[in-house]
């Protein structure tokens, strides 16, 4: 399959709505590793550079999220979505190592939203581990102040990822709707 030309949006939020109902996943913290072991992937977290967050081998059948085990936990846990997302989404890199696997690596290029395929990866990620379903329903109750850093953090915890990656989820939930 040929990478996309542009983001979809539709499809990356059906498939958010799709794993969350069949893993019977309602609230949050989402378990993201269950979610992917599910899904027939391996999981391995090593010790990796330290501008390497993760990485997606592709082996055959066999599909190895890799996992730089020296980072925070919540940047483990948007790795680990974000991988899950290439595996879901895209066919994979065309670099060959070692009697044809292919590996994606998520570094410091994945967040500059260059390549549809990161920046589908990355909404992925987003949604997954910050369902619109849960926010929307959190936040109608609470009327959260977004620009409030306290009550971000707090959220931020709950759905165990960094208070920036939640910042960047309300504001484009805000903007876009999803």
């Amino acid at each position: 399959m040929a990478a996309p030309l542009r983001v979809r949006y539709s499809k990356i939020a059906a498939l958010v709505d799709d794993l969350l109902d069949r893993h019977q996943i309602t609230t949050a913290p989402v378990p993201v590793e269950k979610i992917a072991t599910a899904e027939g992937l391996l999981i391995s977290k090593k010790p990796l550079d330290d501008d390497v967050s993760g990485f997606l081998l592709r082996a055959g059948s066999t599909k190895v999220i890799g996992v730089n085990r020296n980072q925070a936990p919540n940047r483990q846990r948007f790795t680990i979505a974000h991988e899950l997302g290439h595996a879901l989404l895209h066919d994979g890199d065309e670099l060959h190592v070692d009697r044809g696997f292919r590996i994606n690596f998520r570094d410091v290029n994945s967040s500059l939203a260059s390549d549809i395929e990161e920046i589908e990866s990355n909404t992925f990620s987003a949604w997954l581990l910050m369902p619109t379903r849960f926010l929307v329903k959190q936040i109608g109750m609470a009327h959260l102040d977004i620009d409030d850093g306290e009550e971000v953090a707090k959220l931020a915890k709950r759905y165990g990822v960094s208070a920036q990656a939640m910042s960047y989820r309300l504001l484009n939930l805000a903007n876009r709707g999803a």
